[in-house]
Order: structure tokens, then sequence, then C-alpha cells
């Protein structure tokens, strides 16, 4: 179909494409009018991420973090903030509220959550894609109303924020308080263990005893070598003295009265053997010599026996010292082992209180944070502007539905005739004949009321012809 046939089929039915468009814009023009006045309140809220000036955390910029708006969007739309919505405008005191109610759902189910859902319905959040900024629509009867609403939605958004802030503080600073009580008394009760040892113990705490001992004991342990050094000389001494060789030993040769006597005995000998060789042997100087000889060397003997016996005395003097060194040294040692196991049980149980102490503090300082976090009354998003009843009504838009009453009258304009045309298909131009009999058209007869038009002569028959292509010769022709 081209243009042409189109065109004819229009003229020849415009008078049921006329009716059909004036019609569709009349009905839509009367519907506008008709259908009852829609008005759309808008609010704005701000998502400000200034740092938290209670923990000190950067919340991450919003335009860098959709799933942040997204999650706002959906606070906004929870059941939560439209129920607080209800409750903070009491519509559930309204009679006329109250009426609607009763005559959509004959006072069946909750009046508020009907409420929530007419709300929730009518409300429209539209998120910034290019800034922090939530925009809050909302469509009521009433100018006063839709501002009303919209206002009151970004209010119950702003405290559902603060309570999804402050109520899990909250919790947590319950549940700090607790631990913390759990703590101190935790923490009271290792200072009196440690306090009750130190008493019984007799340790306070700036004790120097150890040290004390511990140097006394290193004391001992000198004394001790240095007296098993003596006691194995003198015992040396001791054997060399009962082994037959007493006269050799250093007490004996260091002996004074010894030395004397040898050297009386040594000159009472030479005198003698003087007085052997003048005298002979039976003379009695020389027998009175030999005496005094004999008692020179029993002194001699008598004073080695008794410097010898002085040996063993100083070897036995020795080893008991030694003795009772040794068992001072075990005692003592035994003294710091028992201190030092003191010391250790206390420093466990310092230990103990130092623990407590640590896990005290750091639950006290959780609670104090979770205390001031659960008294803030930020959260973060501000309302940037405030709803005013709007002068217009958003709804319906008469010149948006004119127009697309127009469009859609065109094409219901355009649709009839052609089916229409369809339905009951007539011969409109030459070419209907062609595409009809499938004949080649040879030419078109003019009209038979083709006369004179201002005064110019009727177009000749021969111009008037439309000649067309001979169709091809049947075979066997």
């Amino acid at each position: 179909m081209n243009l042409s046939q189109l065109f004819s089929i229009l003229k020849a039915r415009k008078w049921v494409a006329i009716p059909v468009f004036v019609l569709t814009v009349a009905t839509a023009v009367v519907v506008s009018l008709l259908l009852p006045k829609q008005y759309v309140g808008t609010a704005s809220i701000l998502v400000d991420p200034r740092p938290d000036p209670i923990a000190g955390a950067v919340v991450a910029d919003v335009r860098l973090n959709p799933a942040y708006v997204t999650t706002q969007v959906d606070v906004l739309r929870s059941p939560r903030v439209a129920q607080r919505v209800v409750r903070n405008l009491r519509l559930t005191e309204n009679a006329e509220t109250r009426d609607a109610w009763l005559e959509a759902t004959g006072g069946e189910g909750s009046m508020e959550d009907w409420l929530v859902a007419s709300l929730q319905k009518n409300l429209e959040i539209v998120p910034s894609a290019e800034s922090n900024v939530i925009i809050v629509n909302y469509r009521a009867g009433s100018p006063q109303q839709a501002a009303t609403i919209a206002n009151a939605f970004v209010q119950a958004y702003l405290q559902t924020g603060i309570e999804l802030r402050v109520d899990p503080a909250r919790q947590f600073s319950n549940f700090f308080e607790t631990r913390t009580k759990e703590a101190r008394d935790r923490l009271e009760a290792a200072q009196s263990r440690l306090s009750a040892f130190q008493r019984q113990r007799g340790l306070i705490a700036s004790d120097e005893r150890l040290d004390i001992e511990t140097a006394r004991l290193q004391e001992l342990s000198s004394q001790l070598v240095a007296l098993q050094a003596v006691s194995a000389e003198s015992a040396g001494r001791l054997a060399q003295a009962s082994g037959g060789s007493a006269d050799r030993t250093q007490e004996v040769l260091t002996n004074p009265l010894i030395n004397s006597l040898k050297g009386q005995q040594a000159a009472n000998e030479a005198r003698l053997q003087e007085l052997a060789a003048r005298y002979g042997d039976q003379h009695p100087q020389v027998i009175e010599i030999k005496a005094s000889i004999a008692e020179t060397r029993r002194r001699i003997d008598a004073e080695v026996a008794r410097v010898s016996s002085g040996v063993g005395v100083t070897a036995a003097v020795n080893r008991q010292r030694e003795a009772q060194i040794r068992g001072s040294l075990e005692a003592q040692r035994a003294r710091v082992l028992q201190m030092k196991q003191v010391r250790d049980e206390g420093a466990v149980l310092l230990r103990d209180v130092e623990s407590a102490q640590r896990t005290y503090d750091t639950l006290l300082a959780r609670l104090t944070q979770a205390g001031i976090e659960s008294q803030a009354n930020l959260s973060g998003t501000y309302q940037l502007a405030t709803a005013t009843p709007p002068a217009e009504a958003a709804f319906p838009n008469m010149l948006l539905n004119v127009a697309m009453a127009v469009f859609l009258g065109g094409l219901l304009a355009l649709g009839m005739p052609m089916l229409l045309e369809v339905m009951d298909r007539r011969v409109r131009v030459p070419l209907d004949v062609v595409d009809a009999l499938g004949l080649p058209m040879i030419g078109v007869m003019p009209r038979p009321d083709a006369r004179r038009l201002l005064g110019r002569p009727a177009v000749p028959a021969l111009q008037q012809r439309l000649l067309g292509q001979l169709p091809p010769p049947a075979r066997g022709a």
C-alpha cells in the first residue's frame, strides 16, 4: 500500500477517523477534569559523611559507596519509619482516617498496618546519582497533607536513624556494665589473695630480703671454699705428723722453742765430742754432758709431740668449721630457694592482679564509650529542605494527558479506517484495480462530471488516461 492509497482510504472514511480522534481527546480531557487532584509534597535529606566525633571513625563517602545510599533508601521505605509516622501524626486517632479504614477493610485487621501500607503506596524515594541528597516525595489529596506527611517521613527517618545507632549502643553499654562489674569483682578477689599471701609470708612491696639472703649465700659459699682449702692443708700436715715425719712439719720447723733446744743440743753434742776426746767416756763431765743431751732430746721430743698434737687439734677445728659452714650454706640455700618459691608464688598472684586490672581498664573504657554513644543524638543525616504545600496539582497533568490523547487518538484515527478497509475492501485508486484483478491497466476514463473549473477547459480525455504495461503474451498464443 502506497501513500496515495492511504490518503484515499482516509478521505473516504474520514467520518470514522474524525469522530474517533475527537472522542479520544474529549475523553482524556473529561477524565482529567473528573479525576481527583493529587498533590506532591517534596522534602530532601542530606547524608553527611563527616567524621564521627565520638568514635573518631570517618564514615566512607557515600558517592564512593552506593550501598550506603541504598541502605538509607531502604530504611526510608521500611515499615518501621511508616509506623513512626503513624504514631507521630496520631493518624489512628483521626475520625476520617478510621472511617476510611472501616470502609476499606470492614474493620478487619490492624488499622496501623493498613495505614502503613497506604502511606508506603504513596511514598516515592528518589536517591541522587551525583550527590549525597535523597528526595522524599509524598502524594496526597490536599497540598497541606502532602507536605505534612513528607516532612513526617523525614523526621521519622531521622529519629529511626538515631534509634538504630543508640539502641545497639545501649545494649553494648548494658553488656559492658555487667562485664565491668564481673571484672571488678575478679580484680578485687585477686588483690585480696595477693594481700593475704603477702601478709602470710611477710612480704612487702619493697622487700629486699631475697637479695640480702642471696648475697649471704654467696659469702658462705666463698667461706666454705676457703675453709676446704685450709682443712685440706691441715689434714695433710696431720697426716705428715702421724706418719713419723713430725719433726719435718712446718709447725715444728718454725717453733722457736724447738729450734732453741735443737741449738742447745747441737752445742752440747759438740762439747761432748771435745770432752770425750780429752777425758774419755767415763769422765764426770762427759757423763754430765751426755745426761744434758738426753734431757734436751727428751724435751725436743716432748715439744714435737706437743706441736704435732696441736696440728691435729687445728685439723679437727678446721674440719669442724668446715662442717659448720657447710651446714650454714645448705640452710642458707634452702632459705633462698624457699624465698624464691614464695616470690614466684607472689609473682603469679601479682600477674593475676595485673591481668585483672588490664581487663577491667579495657572494659571500663568500652563502657564509657558505649555510654556516650547511647546518649548521642547524631545520625549523620540531616533534613536539607522542608516540604511546603504545593501550589499546583501534580496529577492529573492536563497538558500531558491531552498530548497523550492526541497521540493515541491519531493512532486510533489511522487504525479504525484501516481496519474497516480490511473488512470491506473497495477500489479507490487505479492501483487498487491492478492489485485486485492482477491484470494490467490500459487507461483511466475521465469522470462523468469533468467540467471546466475556474474558467479552464476540461482536461482532454487523452491526458486523463493512465497507460499501463501489457501483460506478457500467453503461452501457445
